[in-house]
């Protein structure tokens, strides 16, 4: 009589043959979610810039928006204002700052002038290494750069 099935040897070696494959799927899989984490960030930067342009040249007298909230949709049934311009969405433009997107945390800060004639944003890691390693920042002068370590003292231009 012949029996069927597998043997503990057989299966072992596949579940070893499993695991192998994972082992080198699953950092190449993190990688890649950094890197379209990173694409991300850096393009949600210059989309908060075009914001600003646009925020600036709708309400002069205001100025830059000193928060991404200004630059959120309004309320419903609000209309749309200086004070939420509908020019971003309102994953970006959330009611308090950071605002939390693909990994990364967004603020407007250093505003100053009235009206406001300055501004950076940032955009960080939530976690570095896990969902980015690089923060991102920019300002009016709308060139993105980027930190290597993950915060926001960017050095290095954005190519």
């Amino acid at each position: 009589m012949q029996e069927r099935g597998f043997s503990l040897i057989e299966l072992l070696i596949v579940v070893a043959i499993i695991l192998l494959i994972a082992a080198i799927a699953i950092p190449n899989y993190l990688r890649s979610r950094i890197a379209a984490n990173e694409s991300s960030a850096a393009y949600s930067v210059r989309s908060i810039n075009t914001a600003q342009v646009t925020y600036n040249s709708t309400y002069p007298t205001t100025g830059y928006a000193s928060t991404l909230y200004q630059l959120a949709p309004p309320p419903s049934g609000s209309s749309i204002s200086s004070t939420n311009a509908g020019i971003l969405d309102d994953v970006l433009g959330c009611v308090t700052q950071p605002c939390t997107k693909s990994g990364y945390n967004f603020i407007i800060t250093n505003t100053s002038g009235t009206p406001v004639s300055t501004y950076n944003v940032w955009g960080t890691p939530v976690a570095v290494g896990t969902t980015g390693s690089r923060g991102f920042c920019s300002d009016g002068s709308n060139l993105i750069s980027f930190d290597p370590t993950g915060g926001h003292n960017c050095t290095t231009p954005l190519q």
